[in-house]
């Protein structure tokens, strides 16, 4: 049985189905020409890349044409977060909806075989689209689980092609951090071999035969990159081009892994213009979360521009990262939003867009109005974010300009091993950079905030 709401709300499949599908989706379709197609929809979720990575959001020392071009045609925003400030939680905050800690996915998944992951009854945006008459596939990174009913097939895709586990080398497709070395690659829940090839290479030619075959139906195709996540594999090409441009190390490798990474979206969104259906296609591209500065990233390499803190941190570095939307014809293009926006609400506007109806009880909203109107108020009130469980989990709330921090780390310097900040009160319209701490002078602003985390918190662990 899958839960789409909260525990007052359970359904089975074929219920959802019947109810969701049968009632709101049919309202909605009417204001559709019967010649209409449901458009498509491919999210690429680049992984590890900072705030202001990309050309259009700052980046004066990267080449990544191929992401700026998706501005272009499409908008961007300048004050969107991700669900979590590390790999696992932020999937889980997209794909569902719902803050991580309401699907069940509080930290990093296992990346050792046979573990389970995200809780099967979690309702995917694959699952809503599918529902929906969709063809859906995963593409790339997973790292939600390896047991059957975690992995990809299991969570509502018809087609998966890419590692369960939380990075690999990208060449031998074998993952190294811990336990014995075990090789990552599959298809479908089956392991598939490719020695030698370039992981962000199959990603494409995947991709690529997926949307030959379903060319003619509508798809939702999630093309979650491994990159610029370490290691640190760019193109012989590109480490040539910013070593000769004088760029200096560690932010030499992590550009050309970044330009890398920029040249194969540039290939996946040239094969959906040579199957004509650019117009026919939503794109949505985010980072997972901001930038790392582990000793395994080199202790860093990409950047939050003015933004404290990167990777694993509550602090803006760690969560407010690069996200555009894109389709020509149906959405404005070159335009800038400023509102906020979070990745959970993905869910609920591409259920808005593609007239189908999102599950019940999520958290994310539909900020499809946004995207439509520089003009249109943010829904969120209050933003919440945790790691883990219990007194020592991290967390932030933001309400308006201002935001709570307890228990997180500053990861801005990888190589300081700085003791967690226990509590900051941030005042982002005054303080964007985090630096100067609110708390002693606006205890009420504290008190406030605390107990608007602990009445959310109380009720996101009760489902």
């Amino acid at each position: 049985m899958r839960e789409t709401g909260r525990a007052c709300h359970r359904f089975t499949r074929r219920e959802w189905l019947g109810v969701a599908v049968g009632g709101a989706l049919a309202a909605a379709l009417p204001a559709r020409s019967a010649e209409a197609r449901s458009p498509n929809v491919i999210i690429i979720y680049t992984d590890d890349q900072g705030s202001i990575d990309l050309n259009c959001y700052g980046a004066e020392d990267l080449e990544t044409p191929h992401m700026d071009a998706l501005a272009q045609r499409g908008t961007r925003f300048t004050q969107f977060y991700a669900p979590a400030p590390v790999c696992s939680p932020s999937r889980a905050g997209l794909l569902t909806g719902r803050y991580p800690v309401s699907a069940g996915v509080p930290g990093n998944v296992s990346s050792l075989k046979s573990r389970p992951g995200m809780p099967p009854e979690q309702v995917t945006i694959a699952e809503m689209l599918k529902d929906s008459g969709y063809a859906t596939a995963h593409i790339g990174k997973w790292h939600l689980g390896y047991t059957p009913e975690t992995m990809p097939n299991g969570q509502g895709f018809d087609y998966s092609f890419g590692h369960m586990g939380g990075c690999i080398d990208n060449y031998s497709h074998f993952f190294y951090w811990d336990g014995p070395n075990q090789h990552d690659l599959w298809r479908n829940g089956e392991e598939v071999y490719a020695d030698g090839r370039f992981f962000q290479d199959l990603m494409v030619e995947e991709a690529g035969g997926f949307m030959e075959r379903h060319q003619d139906q509508p798809f939702f195709m999630y093309f979650a990159m491994n990159c610029p996540h370490y290691p640190y594999q760019g193109d012989e090409k590109w480490l040539k081009h910013y070593d000769e441009k004088g760029v200096a190390y560690p932010r030499s490798l992590y550009a050309a892994f970044v330009s890398t990474q920029d040249e194969r979206i540039g290939r996946l969104l040239a094969k959906v213009d040579a199957l004509g259906l650019r117009e026919d296609t939503i794109v949505i591209l985010q980072s997972d979360h901001g930038h790392s500065t582990e000793e395994r990233a080199h202790f860093g390499g990409g950047s939050a521009g003015p933004y404290r803190g990167a990777k694993f941190s509550m602090f803006e570095g760690g969560l407010r990262i690069p996200a555009i939307i894109s389709w020509p014809g149906h959405l404005p293009e070159g335009a800038v939003r400023g509102q906020i926006g979070h990745g959970c609400d993905w869910m609920p506007t591409i259920a808005a867009l593609c007239g189908a109806q999102a599950p019940s009880g999520i958290d994310g909203k539909d900020i499809s109005s946004v995207i439509r109107s520089g003009d249109a108020p943010t829904p969120h009130e209050v933003l919440h974010w945790q790691t883990g469980l219990g007194r020592e989990a991290a967390w932030a709330v933001r309400e308006g300009d201002w935001k709570l921090i307890v228990n997180s780390r500053d990861t801005t310097d990888g190589k300081a091993k700085t003791p967690p900040v226990r509590l900051f009160l941030a005042n982002l319209a005054e303080d964007v950079g985090e630096q100067r701490d609110f708390a002693e002078s606006n205890p009420e602003k504290v008190e406030r905030l605390r107990r608007l985390h602990e009445r959310w918190i109380t009720e996101a662990t009760a489902n």
